[in-house]
Formats: C-alpha cells, sequence, structure tokens
C-alpha cells in the first residue's frame, strides 16, 4: 500500500522524490510555489493542533489514546512533513544538512553548562547568528 519496500529505509530524500513525482502525475507544480506550500503547511499545522487542543497535557506514549486516534495523529503529522519536504525542495534547501545544521547552532547557543535541566531559554549564548526576538521566537 505505501509502494516502499518493508526493507527500504524512509529517507528525506525519498519523500522529496515521492512529493515530487506526486505533483507531476497530477500536474500540480503550477500550483506549488513557496507561498501556496507554506500555506497549506500552516493549514496542516491547524489540523494537527486540533487534535491536541482540548485534551491537556499529554503524557508520551499517548497511553490513554485509542487507536484510531493515533492513526489520526500520524497522517496529520505525515500531512504537515510532506508539505515542508515539498517546501524545502521548491525553495532549493536541502532540509536534512539545514535540520542538521540548526541542531548544530542550537548546541552552540544553549550549552549544557547553562541549559542542562532548565526549561530557561533566557541563558543562551549571543553568539549564534540566529537573533531571538524579545517575545522569544527564533530567527535566521
Amino acid at each position: 500500500m505505501t509502494g516502499v519496500p518493508e526493507a527500504e529505509p524512509v529517507t528525506l530524500d525519498l519523500l522529496k522524490k515521492k512529493m515530487a513525482e506526486f505533483a507531476k502525475e497530477r500536474d500540480w507544480d503550477q500550483f506549488h510555489s513557496p507561498r501556496n506550500l507554506l500555506l497549506a503547511l500552516v493549514g496542516e499545522v491547524g489540523e494537527l493542533s486540533e487534535i491536541f487542543q482540548w485534551k491537556g497535557e499529554v503524557p508520551k506514549g499517548l497511553p490513554d489514546w485509542k487507536d484510531e486516534e493515533k492513526v489520526h495523529l500520524g497522517e496529520e503529522l505525515s500531512d504537515v512533513l510532506l508539505y515542508l519536504v515539498r517546501l524545502s525542495d521548491i525553495c532549493g534547501i536541502d532540509l536534512g544538512k539545514a535540520a542538521l545544521r540548526k541542531v548544530e547552532l542550537n548546541a552552540i547557543k544553549y550549552p549544557l553548562t547553562l541549559c542542562n535541566g532548565t526549561a530557561n531559554q533566557q541563558n543562551h549564548t549571543t553568539t549564534s547568528p540566529t537573533t531571538t526576538t524579545n517575545n522569544g521566537s527564533e530567527s535566521g
């Protein structure tokens, strides 16, 4: 059903290829501008958020969730991932490399000596090329 042999690992490159083929077969490339893909991604994040909206804190592993709820969650997570992969492809960004770079930058920005065991992100260093706005969100 997935079109992927069980032994084949799922990679970002495989997803990128599958999404490109999917769009091309349907003549959807004409609609896949960065703006349109971003708006679709935001819509999918909204659908993902709805799943958690009234549940309060949810423990890891979702032990109290029904199988149908977990399947639905997997579908919405997949929608978000697929739009993100497609957007990065259309923008010419190697998402895997960009993500690894971001992890490295975050390790510099939030060193263990200042951040271990605390959620307080105010203790980060200021030498990172990523900037933090007054409300704590990141840019860059």
